[in-house]
């Protein structure tokens, strides 16, 4: 999966890139699932699974989940 970081909040960035991030083990996942994708929209990172949006990352903001999916499990737990 590629997406296009040019408009994403730098702090996401390196936590969802960066080895030591606390969203990379989630960053990984995803390239394992062809159905899910993800659009970067006002800083945020937003992934939908089959054309449904399933949860919304933001660099300092908690994540927002829209629906139950298995890729939300790999979220830190807080």
């Amino acid at each position: 999966m590629t997406i296009d970081t040019t408009n994403m909040c730098s702090h996401l960035q390196k936590k969802l890139f960066d080895e030591d991030g606390i969203y990379h083990p989630l960053w990984i996942a995803m390239q394992d699932e062809p159905e899910l994708t993800a659009v970067v929209r006002s800083r945020q990172l937003h992934i939908y699974r089959n054309s449904k949006k399933v949860l919304v990352l933001a660099g300092k903001a908690t994540p927002k989940v829209i629906r139950e999916d298995r890729i939300c499990e790999k979220l830190p737990k807080n």
